[in-house]
């Protein structure tokens, strides 16, 4: 299952914070939620890419950001790439989040 980027806005497509940890926790919880609907969990997580706006904000909070991810996540850590890109299509967006999953097929 390949998830599309998900960032770090509500249901309403609403930004709540602009803050990086906020929208990360947000864009975790979006990317369960579409697993959810498939039927799966992050234990089906294979892959993950990240697109963070700045790297030096992302190392310098990188104990807040994991334990945002183990609360959200759990403890399953699959293969992670980080990207520093210039800009996301979303203006307020601080990272973007892609997924790749593997699920059974239930036929």
């Amino acid at each position: 299952m390949f998830v599309a980027g998900q960032v770090g806005w509500n249901a309403e497509q609403k930004f709540t914070s602009g803050d990086f940890i906020d929208q990360l926790r947000q864009a975790l919880e979006n990317t369960l939620a579409v697993l959810a609907a498939a039927g799966a969990g992050p234990q089906h997580i294979a892959r993950m890419v990240w697109y963070v706006l700045d790297k030096r904000e992302y190392v310098a909070r990188l104990s807040e950001v994991g334990a945002c991810y183990r609360e959200v996540i759990g403890r399953h850590f699959p293969a992670m790439t980080l990207v520093q890109v210039s800009g996301l299509v979303e203006d307020e967006a601080r990272i973007e989040i892609e997924t790749t999953a593997m699920i059974e097929d239930p036929a």
